[in-house]
């Protein structure tokens, strides 16, 4: 039996009984960290090891010139993470349940099934490339990083209490600063930056509009929407103050103002870092004529001779931490999906016995992905049918949650206002012509 709290339940199941953790005195920082929630871990969690593999590419093949992006995409992030989030916060329940309850089943599970694939391949991807960077580090069979990794992962989540979980998670974001650390000891052209960052120096080679798509698709991606907002509704049920906004319209300015600040740091912080691998990556490889870098882990052993062990270790010890934050996410949103779209009861609050369909899909999805390092799947391959997967499954998604957020039947008084309403459809825009951009530069 585990520590983790009994009797929370999803929103179709009634009032669950709550749990919060005794108040106490706490240091600055904790109490931030308590501020901040599905919005910090959900933009860290974007920063993945594959995310990681495409930004460094896009520095090692363009320089600084595709920096503008970061800033860019991040009010399109910004807009579709909020609503995503407004829509568990207000409802109760995640996006699958509220397309289960408001849409056919024909919406539904294609939805939920290209998710389940697009994750799956992710984490395979991304232990692989943690039991690489562990593998230099160290030495020894990465086969057996990958799987220890998969099972400490999969223990963490079904274990471990949900609060000092969800601690543990936002105390983790802390290592997507190794990028910082690793552009600022490299020889870095700040002016370059800030020009290319602020003035978008634009292409229509086929290479560019590849490299941009392959950047929007890692940043823009459905797990991140799924996620925030099953754990927006999970943090309301587990907390005794809270209650779903449609039936505590009171409670609505303080909740909405919190997400909104959660989301916009979360999404900031990842799009920061994102932004530090391009500059590093520009300023090494790039710098040396490397143009070519496929993998989070070939870039980690290409910086080893060009900025020296230091920077090396950094930058592969950034690609463990992200690694650990992002394989539970991505397993979590897939169960939660898939248990939202089933009509189970899920949530990382449950006792095990008590959702045990739901940690069966989350403990399968991990182990699918272990096993894919055992095949003779090119791992290169996979990132691109996961992107493609992604990018296919992110316009429908962003269709569907952009109609529910601003249908009353779905959020009541809380539809979403014109300016989120305005910004989030030109994201789903972005994202369709990034998909069409895909399908014209695979052609």
């Amino acid at each position: 039996m585990s520590a983790r709290a009994k009797g929370a339940s999803t929103a179709d199941e009634g009032e669950p009984e709550r749990r919060r953790p005794p108040a106490e005195a706490a240091p600055r920082g904790w109490r931030l960290l308590k501020f901040l929630g599905p919005g910090l871990i959900t933009g860290a969690s974007d920063d993945d090891p594959s995310g990681i593999g495409t930004y460094s590419q896009v520095g090692a093949q363009f320089g600084y010139g595709m920096s503008w992006i970061m800033l860019f995409s991040y009010p399109l992030m910004c807009a579709i993470q909020e609503i995503s989030a407004r829509i568990g916060r207000v409802t109760g329940s995640g996006i699958a349940g509220n397309i289960r309850r408001h849409h056919s089943a024909w919406v539904l599970y294609p939805i939920v099934a290209l998710l389940l694939v697009a994750n799956t391949i992710n984490l395979g991807a991304d232990l692989g490339a943690m039991g690489d960077v562990v593998r230099m580090l160290v030495g020894g069979p990465p086969h057996l990083y990958v799987v220890l990794f998969g099972v400490f992962c999969v223990l963490l989540q079904t274990y471990l209490q949900y609060a000092r979980y969800v601690s543990i998670l936002k105390w983790s974001t802390l290592s997507l600063f190794a990028y910082v650390g690793t552009a600022l000891v490299v020889d870095v052209h700040w002016g370059e930056v800030a020009r290319h960052t602020l003035i978008p120096s634009l292409s229509f080679s086929s290479d560019y509009i590849t490299a941009v798509v392959a950047v929007m698709g890692t940043t823009i991606s459905p797990y991140l929407f799924f996620w925030q907002s099953s754990q927006e509704a999970e943090d309301e049920r587990v907390d005794p103050r809270a209650h779903a906004l449609v039936s505590t319209p009171a409670q609505a300015p303080a909740a909405l103002k919190q997400i909104r600040l959660d989301t916009y740091f979360g999404m900031g912080i990842s799009n920061l870092i994102a932004l530090f691998i391009i500059i590093t990556t520009a300023a090494t490889l790039n710098a040396h004529g490397i143009t070519d870098i496929q993998t989070s882990t070939q870039a980690a052993e290409a910086l080893r001779p060009l900025a020296g062990r230091f920077a090396f270790i950094l930058f592969a010890l950034g690609i463990i931490g992200t690694g650990l934050l992002a394989i539970p996410v991505l397993a979590g949103s897939a169960a939660y999906a898939v248990g939202e779209a089933c009509h189970w009861p899920t949530g990382l609050a449950r006792q095990p016995l008590e959702a045990k369909a739901f940690y069966a899909t989350l403990a399968v999805a991990t182990a699918i992905g272990v096993s894919m390092n055992f095949m003779a799947i090119d791992p290169i391959k996979a990132l691109f049918w996961s992107a493609v997967i992604n990018g296919v499954a992110a316009v429908p998604v962003m269709v569907v949650v952009m109609i529910m957020a601003m249908q009353k039947r779905v959020m009541g008084r809380f539809a979403i206002p014109r300016g989120l309403f305005a910004v989030g459809w030109l994201a789903t825009l972005v994202m369709a012509a990034t998909v069409l951009g895909m399908a014209t530069t695979s052609l």
